[in-house]
């Protein structure tokens, strides 16, 4: 009975429908909102299409019924999401600038919607809090001496600034065009050194400072500016949290010989987290760190004007899995300081990977390691490859010579790819300035081998810097 009475009522229709064009002409349309002729009750998109509709992208499609109007780019809260690497739809056209000078007095969040400009020195003031989201991109403004633009978290203060390996927090350049959503901009690279200051994170913890004061200036700020202290007596000091970050093309000039590095640490205690940083074509050093106690892990350093990595006034932390890869105008590799006042102390190397850089008339960045200023340390694990037989490891100095003959710097299972024409890894090893005897060079055939490339058993992990810009830029494989 029921598909008898579709049946008639289909059949109704049809008679109905042949009627109507037979004696009455068109049926005239009920509805017709878009003006294209099709009735919306049987029309796909009823709402738009057509040249009474906006259609942004020209593709015939109107805006309402497009699910991308933009020409398939994603702008403001169009409903789609910026890339297979993002959730959100923040559209880099629609993204804000926001510039950020001096100090910031309450807690702030930086979010990753926005690009925040450096205007020059901003402070993290005391008892404050700055939270930055992982994908957030600060843009630094170009200047030198006085004008030079930098992010300082000072004594009291902290940052809380962890990024993903998928959304890294990016420091930049103003001149970078990166955009928000992007890891990378187009238009510089490695060789863009000084183009902004730095980042500078102060502390509360003791450090070895001429005259056994408990504080000092940092350098990189003029003397002028208090926030720019750092050093105490908290070894636990917290001054917050830092992952996933990338620094990049920083090291603006405060005056003759005194740049910002990458990424400053002044008393920076045990109580901070600070792990997965790169530093990418600064002008001064990639990483200082300046006494305290904090620990350091997963560090990339590339083709920086200065040193890779340097470590003074008795810093007391650990560092592991670190690497740098020299440019032609890097210095040492690693440079490694002892302490400037009486109170002693060292620090840990672990699982070190050192790449040098030569032109073809060997000459390129200067050396491999540099110890100096009585250093004491164990440095474990390295493996060092591409320098030429001028650039070496130096013990400079009697102070380090004597740390060194006293078992106070220690050294275990480096592997050298020696250049062609060195045979012994003690070529590869030098002194300065020593007038004590110790057997360092001849010595170091103990604690260190030669190895054929590709074949070390020691140095750093190189998947932990898989998601880095430098292995993007320059292919490295990880």
């Amino acid at each position: 009975m029921k598909k008898l009475f579709l049946f008639l009522i289909a059949a109704v229709t049809m008679t109905f429908i042949a009627c109507s064009d037979d004696d009455n002409g068109p049926t005239p349309i009920i509805q017709d909102a878009d003006g294209d002729g099709i009735e919306d009750s049987v029309d796909n998109c009823p709402n738009a299409a057509n040249a009474d509709q906006a259609d942004n992208d020209n593709d015939g499609i109107g805006n309402v019924c497009d699910p991308t109007p933009n020409g398939e780019v994603a702008t403001c809260n169009d409903g789609i999401k910026n890339g297979d690497e993002t959730d959100v739809d923040f559209g880099g056209s629609c993204a804000g600038l926001i510039t950020v000078t001096g100090e910031i007095t309450e807690d702030t969040t930086w979010t990753r919607d926005n690009i925040y400009l450096l205007g020059g020195k901003v402070v993290v003031g005391v008892g404050v809090t700055l939270t930055i989201e992982p994908g957030t991109i600060i843009k630094g403004k170009s200047g030198s001496g006085s004008l030079a633009s930098a992010l300082i978290v000072q004594r009291g203060s902290k940052i809380n600034a962890v990024g993903t390996a998928e959304r890294p927090i990016i420091f930049t350049s103003e001149q970078d065009n990166i955009q928000v959503g992007e890891t990378a901009g187009t238009n510089l690279d490695q060789n863009d050194n000084g183009l902004w200051g730095g980042v500078l994170v102060l502390g509360n913890a003791p450090a070895s400072l001429s005259g056994d004061v408990t504080e000092e200036q940092i350098e990189g700020i003029p003397a002028s500016d208090t926030f720019g202290l750092f050093g105490g007596n908290d070894p636990a000091d917290d001054s917050g949290d830092l992952a996933y970050i990338s620094i990049r093309h920083g090291g603006a000039l405060i005056g003759e010989g005194n740049e910002i590095n990458g990424l400053t640490l002044g008393g920076v205690g045990s109580g901070t987290s600070i792990s997965n940083i790169e530093i990418v074509g600064n002008e001064d050093d990639g990483l200082e760190i300046f006494g305290g106690t904090v620990d350091v892990s997963n560090v990339f350093v590339w083709s920086v004007a200065d040193d890779g990595i340097d470590l003074d006034q008795a810093w007391s932390g650990t560092l592991t899995n670190g690497m740098v890869v020299q440019g032609l105008r890097s210095d040492s590799a690693l440079e490694l300081d002892g302490p400037e006042g009486s109170t002693t102390g060292g620090f840990t190397l672990n699982n070190i990977t050192l790449v040098g850089n030569t032109d073809a008339a060997g000459t390129g960045s200067r050396r491999i390691a540099d110890y100096r200023d009585g250093l004491e340390a164990d440095i474990n694990n390295v493996f060092v490859t591409g320098f030429s037989d001028v650039q070496l490891v130096r013990l400079n100095g009697d102070e380090s010579a004597t740390t060194y003959n006293n078992d106070l710097l220690n050294f275990m299972a480096w592997e050298f790819v020696l250049p062609a024409g060195v045979a012994n890894v003690n070529a590869m090893h030098t002194l300065k300035d020593v007038t004590i005897a110790t057997d360092f060079v001849t010595d170091s055939s103990t604690w260190a081998s030669a190895v054929a490339e590709g074949a070390a058993t020691v140095g750093a992990d190189t998947s932990a810097f898989a998601w880095t810009y430098s292995n993007t830029k320059a292919n490295l494989g990880f």
